[in-house]
C-alpha cells in the first residue's frame, strides 16, 4: 500500500487507542468505585446481623459447589451424547463397507477392503470414547448428587442462621452480578485496545519497510551516479562512462545529502501524528544533483596538468 494509506491507518489506530483507552480508564474507575461501595455496604450489613453470617457461610459455599457440579454434569452429558452419535455413525459406515466387500464384483476390490478397515478403526475409537464419556458422566453425576445432598443437610441444620443472614447474602449476590457485568466490560475494552495497538504496530512496521526500500533505492542511485568505472579511455560516443589510464575510482568530496525519510522520522510520526499528516517527506525524494562542484573539479584537473592523463567525470541523470 502507498505511504499515505499507511499513514491513515496509523492515524486511525492511534485515534482508536486514545478513545478506547479513555473508555477503559472510566470503566476501571467505575469498577473500583462499585467494588468499594459494595464492600462498605456489605460490611455495614454484616455489622448489623452479627456472627450468623459466618455460621451460614458453609451452606452458601455448598450451594456454589453444587451449582458447579451440576454444570459439569451437563457438559459430561453432552460429551456422552456426542460420543454415542459418533459411534452409531461409525457402525453405519462399517455396514456399508461390509455390503460393498460382500458384493461379487467387489470381492477383489482393494478400495472396499480399505474402506472397511478404516470404518472398523473408527468404530473402535468411537466405542472407547463412548465408554470413557459414559464413565465420566457417571462420576460427575455422583458428585452432583453428593453436593445436592450436602446442601439439603446443611439447609436443615442451619435453617435459623440461614434465614437470619439471608439479607447479607442476597445483597452480596446483587453486588456480584453488577461487578461481573463491569468486569466483562473492562475485559472487552482491554481486548479492543490490544487490537488497536496491533493495527498501529502493523502500520508503523509497514511505513518502516517503505522507508527502508526508498532509502535503499536512493542509495543505489547515488552509488551508480557517483562511482567512477575502470577501463579504457572513454570514446566520445560513450558519454555515460568515465575512464582513466591508470584506472581507479574517484569520489567527490561532498557527501550525498542525508535521506529525508528514515526510521527516526517515522518514530516522530508515531509520537506526533498531527504534525506529520502528509507524505511529502516520503515522496519528495529528488534525483537531481548539482553539477557545479563536479564541473569545477574537472576544470581544476584540466588546468593543473600535473598528471599524464585526464580524469573525465560524467554524471548520468
Amino acid at each position: 500500500p502507498p505511504p499515505q494509506e499507511e499513514l491513515e491507518h496509523l492515524n486511525q489506530a492511534n485515534e482508536e487507542i486514545n478513545r478506547v483507552e479513555l473508555q477503559l480508564d472510566e470503566a476501571r474507575t467505575a469498577y473500583r468505585r462499585i467494588l468499594s461501595e459494595s464492600a462498605r455496604k456489605l460490611n455495614a450489613q454484616g455489622s448489623q446481623l452479627g456472627n450468623c453470617i459466618e455460621k451460614a457461610r458453609p451452606y452458601y459455599e455448598a450451594r456454589r459447589l453444587a451449582k458447579e457440579a451440576q454444570q459439569e454434569t451437563q457438559k459430561a452429558a453432552l460429551r456422552y451424547e456426542r460420543a454415542v452419535s459418533m459411534h452409531n455413525a461409525a457402525r453405519e459406515m462399517v455396514f456399508v463397507a461390509e455390503q460393498g466387500v460382500m458384493a461379487d464384483k467387489n470381492r477383489l476390490d482393494p478400495t472396499w477392503q480399505e474402506m472397511l478397515n478404516h470404518a472398523t478403526c473408527k468404530v473402535n475409537e468411537a466405542e472407547e470414547e463412548r465408554l470413557r464419556s459414559e464413565r465420566e458422566h457417571q462420576r460427575v453425576t455422583q458428585l452432583c448428587q453428593q453436593a445436592e445432598a450436602k446442601v439439603q443437610a446443611l439447609q436443615k441444620s442451619l435453617k435459623r442462621v440461614i434465614v437470619k443472614s439471608k439479607p447479607y447474602f442476597e445483597l452480596k449476590a446483587q453486588f456480584n452480578q453488577i461487578l461481573e457485568e463491569h468486569k466483562a466490560k473492562v475485559t472487552a475494552l482491554e481486548r479492543l485496545v490490544s487490537q488497536a495497538k496491533t493495527r498501529y504496530s502493523v502500520a508503523l512496521r509497514n511505513l518502516e519497510q517503505i522507508s527502508e526500500q526508498i532509502h535503499a533505492r536512493r542509495l543505489q542511485r547515488l552509488i551508480v551516479r557517483r562511482a567512477s568505472p575502470v577501463g579504457a579511455e572513454a570514446s566520445p560516443q560513450h558519454a555515460g562512462t568515465e575512464v582513466g589510464v591508470t584506472g581507479g575510482t574517484h569520489l567527490g568530496a561532498e557527501c550525498p545529502p542525508a535521506d529525508t525519510l528514515s526510521v527516526l522520522s517515522l518514530q516522530t510520526i508515531a509520537s506526533d501524528l498531527q504534525k506529520f499528516d502528509s507524505v511529502e517527506h516520503l515522496l519528495g525524494l529528488s534525483d537531481a544533483t548539482s553539477l557545479n562542484s563536479d564541473e569545477l573539479e574537472e576544470r581544476e584537473q584540466r588546468r593543473g596538468g600535473q598528471g599524464h592523463f585526464k580524469h573525465h567525470r560524467s554524471i548520468s541523470l
